[in-house]
Parts: C-alpha cells; structure tokens; sequence
C-alpha cells in the first residue's frame, strides 16, 4: 500500500487548507485511515480518522469542529478539510492506513496503523 500526501502549504490564521492522500496498491477490505500532524520537536499526534466505511470517526480535541475527515472511494482518497487554522496547527501531515477496522479507543494511537505516507507540510503564519 502506498499513500501519497498533498494540499499542504502556507496560509494566514484563519484560513483554510484542504489536504488529500491517495492510496495505491492492495486493495482495502474495510479499511481505517487516518490524519497524524507532528511539529518539530514533538512526538506524532492524533489528529482525525475514519473508518473507511463511513460508519465510524474520530477527532482529536484540538481540531474538532474546525477539521472534517473524509473519503471518496472511487478515487481511494481520504481528504481533510482544515478550516479556522490556528498558528499551532503548524506541523507536517500524515496520512496512515490500516486493513483492520479499528474501534474508536484505538482510532487515535500510532501503533495501531500499518501504512504511512511521507507527509505535507502545512505552516500557519502571518
């Protein structure tokens, strides 16, 4: 499996960003797939995920109401929509993948995820 981030880039608090990572290779067979942001310095975080049947997603405290997860199957995409970016939502995205459907305690932990893309810088500044 493959994925391939992108979207990523400079903008003004306040603003929006959309990010896409595209996944190539083995086909999924109800798949999760999630959002991961790590700054310099800092251990990888939980940002977003979902299971790739839409019956199932999860946001980190920091983004929920301001980031929304989602999929286009035909495309094999999984998106993020960043709006109300805040100066600390500075970090490289990654895109991760497994073929388990995680549970929801389980959604937010890095060990749980199999795939990894190599990530989309996304800086927040004025």
């Amino acid at each position: 499996v493959q994925l391939v981030e992108s979207g990523g880039g400079l903008v003004q608090p306040g603003g929006s960003l959309r990010l896409s990572c595209a996944a190539s290779g083995n086909t999924f067979n109800r798949p999760t797939m999630g959002w991961f942001r790590q700054a310099p310095g800092k251990e990888r975080e939980f940002v977003a995920a979902m299971r790739w049947g839409g019956d199932n997603t999860k946001y980190a405290a920091s983004v929920r109401g301001r980031f929304t997860i989602s999929r286009d199957r035909v495309k094999n995409t999984l998106y993020l929509q960043m709006d109300s970016l805040k100066p600390e939502d500075t970090a490289s995205y990654h895109c991760a993948a497994t073929n388990r459907g995680l549970i929801s305690s389980t959604m937010s932990l890095v060990a749980e995820y199999d795939y990894w893309g190599q990530g989309t810088q996304v800086t927040v500044s004025s």
